[in-house]
């Protein structure tokens, strides 16, 4: 259903912090433009935490209208709150996105049959295919391979965004769901390692970056060329390292800004980059060829 690149898309805004819709237009027209195989909007690289509701659901409706059908759209549809995350999905749905991503309850730490109920509820109301996000390191839970299986008899549950880089993890998932559960890795440096282990692509922060040489990379595996796929994965590592040398999204946010898209800043609580953190985000660029 769902394969290759796609990448977590940031939320440019103005200098007073306003989203820039324009600049989210350009963004996105830039990132099919570069070969991206799919959009994410408003996932935590997008700022969810702190965007309204009615700036959430602006972010996905532009990025759907300028895709225009030629990329799929999985709509970052998260919560704590399983009526928010049932209503932001049904958005989400009436907006014309193709999927919606749903990051596993954070804070509430539910119980294995509490993420059970709080995701085939959402299926069933919101009436779309949903990925399930699954990153113990910002949620604090962690959903167990049996209780996804169970998941996955449900229609609409098709997926998973698995941030916890552990490889085993893909492989015990494919032997109890089998190969049509589509399984995206959410972590940059292993992606090509989770393709190995049994997955389909990568939800990817420095796709933002560097989009091109990305897809390059998926499209370098599923070809065969694994030598290739390897030399590309290799390259990129300086940027993602700095990628994440400290909160997602402030360095890919700044990055970005560096390419000319949006101001460098997250909202607050994030605080704006550290100059040791910005050098080593300009030297990674320079490194990988992004920027002179």
């Amino acid at each position: 259903m769902f394969k290759g690149s796609l990448v977590a898309l940031i939320t440019p805004m103005h200098a007073d912090g306003a989203v820039d819709e324009k600049t989210l237009e350009r963004f996105v027209e830039w990132q099919i433009g570069e070969g991206t195989h799919g959009l994410v909007p408003v996932g935590t690289t997008g700022e969810s935490p702190t965007l309204s509701h009615a700036e959430h659901r602006r972010v996905v409706e532009i990025t759907i209208a300028v895709a225009g059908g030629r990329v799929p759209v999985i709509a970052g549809a998260g919560s704590n709150s399983t009526a928010e995350a049932v209503s932001l999905a049904q958005h989400a749905k009436k907006a014309g996105a193709d999927a919606v991503l749903v990051v596993t309850p954070y804070y509430n730490k539910p119980t294995q049959e509490g993420l059970y109920l709080h995701f085939k509820t959402i299926a069933e109301q919101a009436d779309i295919p949903v990925v399930i996000y699954n990153i113990p390191g910002r949620s604090v839970v962690d959903m167990s391979v049996e209780t996804m299986a169970r998941l996955a008899k449900h229609p609409n549950i098709v997926g998973v965004k698995d941030a916890t880089a552990n490889l085993t993890r893909p492989q015990h998932t494919r032997r109890a769901i089998g190969p049509d559960f589509c399984q995206l890795s959410g972590e940059d440096h292993t992606a090509l390692a989770h393709l190995v282990s049994g997955g389909v692509g990568c939800i990817s922060v420095s796709g933002n970056i560097a989009p091109r040489l990305i897809a390059e990379m998926h499209t370098a595996w599923q070809e065969g060329d694994i030598a290739r796929a390897m030399a590309i994965q290799h390259r990129l590592v300086p940027l993602h390292d700095s990628m994440f040398a400290e909160t997602n999204p402030g360095p890919v946010k700044y990055a970005a800004h560096l390419l000319g898209f949006g101001t460098p800043d997250c909202r607050l609580p994030l605080a704006p980059l550290s100059d040791p953190t910005r050098a080593q985000v300009k030297a990674a660029m320079v490194e990988v060829g992004l920027m002179n």
